[in-house]
């Protein structure tokens, strides 16, 4: 019989169990083994041998793992994207249980599987690396990476322009630095540790978006950024079935300024802003202010006018950016980059080059007609100022097709009603106001739909029904206004008219 356990040996993946007795050798298992059976002799004088089955679980610490990541610096979450020698994090969903295709992410070219599931583990397969939790490591693993991170990372959130400042400040930061930015719209629990996993020794900044949609969110995600820098883009009246009110909007928000506070860092701040501002000064918060900056025009694409320090001269920047209310977006970006010793000529070249995508503040040019895609998102406050920016545009043909907004808990309703009310008084004509087709979609718009409806105003309960109805009634020579939750799906429209 084994006599004696000297040591268990970790080295990366690997846990060596090393023993003897007084007749055997020494002896290595691989540690992640559901089980193991060792020859020893018997203690009997004629020294007969017996199996001896030792069951045991050694679960690899954090330390352990991000040396695997080290060798392996490549995270996903999907077996459709399996680069050779990635690290596949077996992700659960309400939907769906990534541990049974961590046997296809290896199969695809994973390196490694970390699964929360001994079940789906193939005995002997030192690939599968067991853990309590596979979210929960995820996040501790970004943690503890970034904790190894000398560059300054800038952390970015808000209820409204979040995306486009972060690709607007990441154009900047480019013009002289190797940055890392959050990729689409990756700003949630899992979006921002995959983001900190991304960041490499050849980086020299991070820009990291971080959302939420209930309290408390933004605080557990600063945990993870530990931002040297941080910068909110505006507070609004949205997600309020989770926040509850737009209080709730503004603690949850302000968990960010918070954060910074604590740890004795910055955020840049719009001072326009009210509630922005009333937050900072609250706190005590350090403030790098936004450079002073006017919108020049927007009768098309953004024009803006800016300058440093009430300088005598101003720069002028010519965007491909739709809606005057990107100016605190282009401003926050100029501010970065000038905190970044950026230079003015090549922030505003950034800028200008600096094409939408995503159907986010986006100007297309059809056969049929011109439109404006701000698909993506919807909530009170973004509807309110894409309207108010529509009525600044002055064309013969006026058109929208608004999606109804999600996540509004009982002030749907309300909300929903004020959109009516305001597209209500715009019903002039010979007006800039004046919008010739109203086209309204989903369920809580149907719920405040006036009746009778106005002339060329129609109500339809999903997406689908206006694609049905385009086939028959396709609008020529409009401007067109879509807006909409993304879960409306109204980015599937463009391509229709």
């Amino acid at each position: 019989m084994i006599k004696k356990v000297l040591s268990c040996v970790h080295y990366y993946n690997y846990c060596y169990l090393c023993a003897f007795s007084a007749h055997s050798p020494w002896r290595q298992f691989d540690f992640r083994a559901c089980s193991l059976s060792i020859v020893a002799p018997d203690d009997s004088a004629s020294h007969t041998y017996r199996t001896t089955s030792i069951q045991y679980q050694l679960m690899m610490t954090l330390t352990d793992i991000y040396e695997i990541y080290k060798q392996h610096p490549i995270i996903t979450t999907d077996t459709r994207q399996c680069e050779k020698g990635s690290v596949f994090f077996a992700l659960k969903g309400a939907s769906f249980d990534g541990n049974q295709f961590a046997s296809k992410a290896l199969e695809a070219g994973c390196a490694y599987a970390v699964v929360d599931d001994k079940s789906v583990v193939e005995e002997g397969d030192a690939r599968y690396i067991q853990v309590d939790n596979v979210l929960d490591t995820l996040q501790q693993l970004a943690q503890l990476h970034r904790k190894s991170l000398s560059i300054p990372i800038l952390q970015i959130t808000g209820t409204n322009g979040k995306t486009t400042t972060k690709e607007l400040v990441s154009a900047v930061l480019a013009k002289k630095f190797n940055v890392l930015f959050t990729q689409g719209n990756l700003n949630n629990h899992i979006g921002v540790p995959r983001t900190l996993l991304r960041i490499r020794p050849e980086h020299e900044v991070a820009v990291v978006e971080t959302g939420a949609n209930h309290p408390g969110e933004i605080a557990f995600l600063c945990q993870m950024v530990q931002a040297d820098y941080g910068l909110i883009t505006n507070v609004g009246r949205a997600h309020l079935e989770g926040f509850g009110s737009f209080e709730g909007v503004k603690r949850t928000k302000g968990e960010l300024y918070d954060d910074l506070k604590k740890r004795g860092c910055k955020a840049f701040l719009n001072e326009a802003d009210d509630d922005l501002r009333g937050m900072a000064q609250e706190r005590g918060l350090g403030i790098l202010p936004y450079v002073e900056g006017c919108v020049k025009d927007c009768s098309s694409f953004l024009t803006v006018q800016w300058r440093e320090n009430h300088a005598d001269n101003w720069h002028c920047i010519s965007t491909k950016l739709v809606g005057a209310y990107n100016i605190a977006n282009v401003r926050a970006a100029i501010s970065v980059g000038l905190a970044f010793s950026i230079t003015p000529a090549d922030i505003n070249d950034a800028i200008s080059e600096y094409t939408p995508t995503n159907s986010r503040s986006e100007f297309r040019l059809t056969p049929n007609n011109k439109l404006i895609v701000d698909a993506y998102n919807a909530n009170p406050s973004s509807m309110k100022v894409a309207l108010d920016n529509f009525e600044l545009i002055s064309e013969a043909r006026k058109m929208v097709i608004l999606g109804m907004m999600a996540e509004l808990g009982e002030a749907s309703r309300s909300e929903h009603e004020t959109i009516i009310d305001r597209l209500l008084s715009s019903q002039t004509p010979g007006t800039d106001k004046f919008i010739d087709r109203v086209w309204l979609v989903g369920g809580e718009f149907a719920k405040v739909m006036p009746q009778p409806s106005p002339q060329g105003w129609h109500i339809f309960a999903d997406a689908e029904e206006v694609k049905e109805r385009l086939k028959d009634d396709k609008p020529q020579g409009y401007i067109i206004l879509i807006k909409g939750s993304n879960s409306q799906k109204l980015f599937q429209l463009p391509d229709l008219l």
